[in-house]
């Protein structure tokens, strides 16, 4: 069975993939929920686009993992992208769940409207602050879920959201890649 690498959107680390982990294992895959840097445990590493990038490859490389999947949920998917092409032959697929795709020369803030995001991360001392059970109602998740979601979230590291991505190939032609959900989300908010 694959090595799935799970990366959690904006604000969450690898407890955002418990359920989906347990799930994994239990159909016989094996699991690697990552925390990025700056978020969750590691809320105390600096952290910008290129390091998220670099902790994805780093953790294959690490557990030397061939035959990756790796899934990249909301804002993950700029970096998981990234990694993507730079993981070479230990790459099975990358999936995109409602997630951004990367863009070379784009930042996870680029292409929709998103002034007040940035707004948010200069008030904030350059972070993307916790949002409310309010921001995921209406997402298809129980209360439970919302509730475990606020909890463990943390500001996220504003420059993550603001670097451009650096793609130095065409992998998204790439019959490895896989979207789910509403696909990519250009032109909506994140969540």
């Amino acid at each position: 069975m694959g090595h799935f690498v799970l990366v959690a959107g904006a604000r969450l680390g690898a407890s955002a993939w418990d359920e989906v982990a347990a799930a994994l294992r239990a159909a016989g895959h094996r699991p690697h929920p990552l925390t990025l840097s700056g978020l969750a445990e590691k809320r105390a590493v600096p952290a910008g686009q290129q390091t998220h990038v670099r902790d994805i490859v780093d953790e294959v490389e690490r557990l030397d993992l061939r035959d990756v999947v790796l899934v990249g949920h909301s804002y993950a998917g700029v970096p998981v992208g990234q990694a993507a092409e730079r993981i070479g032959d230990r790459l099975a697929r990358v999936v995109f769940v409602n997630s951004e795709v990367p863009v070379d020369g784009e930042s996870f803030l680029s292409g929709w409207p998103s002034d007040h995001i940035r707004r948010e991360i200069a008030d904030n001392d350059g972070f993307w602050p916790p949002a409310g059970a309010d921001h995921y109602a209406g997402q298809g998740l129980t209360d439970e879920q919302i509730a475990r979601i606020v909890d463990r979230s943390t500001p996220h590291p504003g420059a993550t959201l603001t670097e451009p991505a650096v793609l130095t190939r065409l992998w998204a032609s790439s019959r490895r890649r896989t979207s789910s959900a509403s696909s990519t989300t250009r032109n909506r908010c994140p969540s």
